[in-house]
């Protein structure tokens, strides 16, 4: 088994909006803000090979929208999403399954390329997964999500025929792979799914938005765009909890410099950032 970081280039995004009520002195020391406020992060994505399957989690913001639509998230650096499959030894062809945690654009534009004006599956021979519940939000959606969920990187992937829905089990994780599990939260957005992988006895948690980064681990620091922040609040202090017992590894989608972290407690039952895990971790 294997598990590598793909990176898919930095954004930005307000940092207000990113912190939700925790005040700009307290976060700014985590993720310091521009002179507009807006900060740095990272659109980090996880490639997982499990036996025969290679399972790409979230594939970024990809490259296919206006430049109107970009001036709004300076999007920048050096990396995308197939360089970064490719600097592994893949390519978009080996790709078996690709799992969309949730159809925000930032985490599923690279699904779909625009090639020739035609929208066209960048992973042509992948089961793209989504959950039903999910779906059904994302292709009507509601006034605040809407600017989040586009048509142009979620009705492709349907029309292909290579869609399928990963089970919701109300209370449990579903299994996905030999290794691979696939929990369900509703804070952020509805039936958002989180991939737990089991890697040499180690669980390495991928975080998507229930917690972006590890600024983000405290259980009050909650971002503003969460449809739900109480919802939010209740489901990572249940999961801080398990991952504290269980000595989990959080792998962050949007963290611009920690790619991987376990937490601790404090005396006082919060939690923090305990140990950076190095990606050398992952062989």
């Amino acid at each position: 088994m294997q598990i590598f970081s793909i990176d898919t280039g930095m954004f930005k995004l307000d940092g207000g909006a990113m912190f939700g009520v925790v005040p700009k002195s307290i976060w700014q020391k985590e993720n310091p803000a521009d002179e507009n406020n807006m900060c740095d992060w990272a659109m980090r994505c996880m490639l997982v090979i499990d036996g025969n399957r290679k399972i790409l989690v979230d594939t970024g913001m990809g490259n296919k929208q206006s430049e109107k639509f970009f001036s709004y998230y300076y999007p920048f650096g050096n990396e995308t999403l197939m360089g970064s499959i490719a600097k592994h030894g893949f390519q978009a062809e080996d790709i078996t399954d690709v799992i969309l945690t949730h159809l925000h654009f930032d985490h599923c534009g690279g699904a779909v390329n625009l090639v020739n004006d035609q929208l066209i599956l960048a992973f042509p021979n992948a089961t793209y997964w989504s959950s039903k519940n999910h779906w059904e939000e994302a292709t009507n959606p509601n006034a605040r999500e809407k600017a989040s969920f586009l048509k142009e990187n979620i009705l492709p992937i349907q029309e292909s025929g290579q869609l399928k829905f990963v089970e919701e089990i109300s209370g449990q994780r579903t299994r996905f792979s030999e290794n691979v599990e696939i929990a369900f939260v509703n804070g952020h957005t509805k039936s958002m799914m989180l991939p737990f992988v089991n890697f040499h006895g180690r669980t390495i948690a991928y975080m998507a938005d229930l917690i972006p980064s590890a600024g983000h681990i405290p259980v009050p620091y909650v971002m503003g765009y969460d449809m739900f922040p109480m919802t939010t609040l209740d489901e990572k202090e249940t999961f801080l909890k398990e991952a504290f017992e269980k000595d989990f590894i959080l792998f962050f989608e949007h963290d611009p410099s920690i790619v991987m972290a376990t937490v601790q407690m404090n005396e006082k039952g919060g939690f923090r950032k305990k140990e950076v895990i190095p990606l050398s971790f992952m062989g």
